[in-house]
């Protein structure tokens, strides 16, 4: 499943489903910042997540780590001048199973400060913002595109301008979940290990499995993703 995909075209008349709530208790931390090592076979990068700022994202991706989800799964999307997409696939690309997808919290993460700068970890998700499941990436460039817009208040929305455009009374619940304004969460940012998701970066890619592109040819394997602090 393409979980990275992006619209043409901006259709405000689009129906889209409610949000999902997180899974049911976990264990992991839900506060504060935590930090965790991606263990590749490329080298090993630390990250902290920011639980304060993306509490239920991170609950999740930690629940995942618990369940040791990521352990032999690849970096299955690499696009030198974008980002580096794993978590999904096994070196067999076989998807993995996840749990029901987490709520998305883009704009609450950006109000707190996260944005799709370099080196930051987000969410994947298909052009349903309430589609996340255990697939993430990280940011090897700034990606201002790919944080959310900022709605006005109001309910409806008496006047939204988007890309020169200005809509009139627009219902507020149509604006927040487009899948265009929603962007991507953010919820960590690499702390050690850079070097290492630049080789990932710049590996030589191609076709692999069901992707026709942006494949390493030499699979790059997530070994383990294990909780520091």
């Amino acid at each position: 499943m393409n979980r990275f995909r992006f619209l043409t075209s901006f259709a405000l008349s689009i129906a889209l489903p409610l949000a999902l709530a997180l899974p049911a208790a976990s264990q992991a931390q839900t506060s504060g910042v935590s930090k965790v090592r991606i263990s590749t076979s490329m080298g090993d990068i630390e990250a902290e997540l920011y639980a304060d700022k993306a509490p239920k994202t991170v609950a999740n991706f930690l629940q995942y780590v618990s369940d040791k989800h990521y352990d032999g799964t690849i970096f299955h999307r690499v696009i030198a001048g974008f980002m580096v997409q794993g978590g999904g696939y096994d070196a067999q690309y076989k998807e993995k199973k996840t749990r029901a997808p987490v709520q998305h919290e883009g704009r609450q993460a950006l109000a707190a400060g996260l944005k799709n700068t370099t080196g930051t970890l987000a969410m994947a998700r298909t052009n349903d913002p309430q589609s996340a499941t255990a697939q993430f990436f990280i940011n090897v460039v700034d990606n201002a595109f790919l944080d959310p817009t900022p709605i006005p208040d109001g309910d409806p929305v008496t006047k939204f301008e988007y890309q020169g455009r200005v809509y009139p009374s627009v219902p507020r619940s149509q604006l927040v979940n487009h899948p265009q304004l929603a962007g991507y969460t953010v919820f960590g940012k690499v702390t050690s290990g850079m070097d290492v998701v630049q080789k990932i970066r710049n590996t030589p890619t191609g076709a692999g499995g069901p992707f026709p592109t942006d494949v390493p040819r030499t699979p790059v394997v997530i070994q383990s993703i294990t909780l520091l602090k």
